[in-house]
């Protein structure tokens, strides 16, 4: 693994449990997904999200589960959403999940479009491609955290898009991570290591009022 205290892991930490974590966690995105329908709230969206997660066998959440709609896509994981916000029938939105399965943490995210919203579209499919362009700079240049984000930034803006400087990305391991310390992603000055780190991304639309967020763990296998 490594010898950097930030990346530290728990005796019970298991590189195949990891990776079992985030395809269970995927899972409970796409279950979730599923649920999405025009009219539904973000509250109502989470309260659905439970029944997804006992049917997979989560053990527990470790961070809360995000559900942004329309106008609450461009904030933050700790900005509050503006209230009783609903789906329309064409819409943008995104499902941000930490998740425990088998004691350690899964954490993916991922944006959607509903009916005919080709700008939020591009907007979703922007993120997902920014997202695999920085992890294939990481896997093939040895880039520490800020470079990663600094050359997200650039591309970010060379496709168009607002890029958001508060996502920095961060530490995942057995459960709990925190006990580590490992801290964002964006701030770590060295090479990451594999299996350990989420690269966040998260870009808006240079004026009108919605983003896109897409979150994975850095692998070395491409997804």
């Amino acid at each position: 693994m490594t010898s950097h205290h930030r990346e530290a892991v728990g005796q019970r930490f298991d590189p195949a449990r990891m990776q079992h974590a985030r395809r269970k966690s995927w899972a409970a995105l796409q279950g979730i997904q599923a649920r999405m329908r025009p009219g539904i709230s973000e509250d109502e969206a989470r309260a659905e999200a439970e029944q997804v997660f006992a049917e997979l066998g989560m053990e527990r959440l470790w961070h809360p589960v995000i559900i942004r709609i329309g106008p609450n896509t461009t904030k933050t994981y700790r900005e509050r959403s503006i209230p009783d916000v609903r789906l329309g029938e064409n819409d943008i939105y995104f499902i941000d999940l930490g998740l425990v399965f088998d004691g350690h943490e899964g954490d993916v995210g991922d944006t959607f479009t509903v009916g005919q919203a080709s700008e939020q579209q591009a907007c979703a499919q922007a993120a997902r491609d920014l997202f695999r362009d920085v992890a294939d700079i990481w896997r093939n240049e040895s880039l520490n955290g800020p470079s990663l984000y600094n050359y997200a930034h650039e591309r970010a803006e060379a496709m168009g898009w607002r890029f958001n400087h508060a996502i920095k990305g961060h530490r995942v391991s057995d459960f709990p991570h925190s006990v580590h310390k490992g801290g964002d992603l964006g701030d770590f000055e060295h090479k990451p290591a594999e299996g350990l780190w989420i690269l966040e991304i998260q870009i808006a639309h240079p004026t009108e009022p919605f983003g896109a967020f897409y979150e994975d763990l850095l692998t070395q296998a491409a997804p």
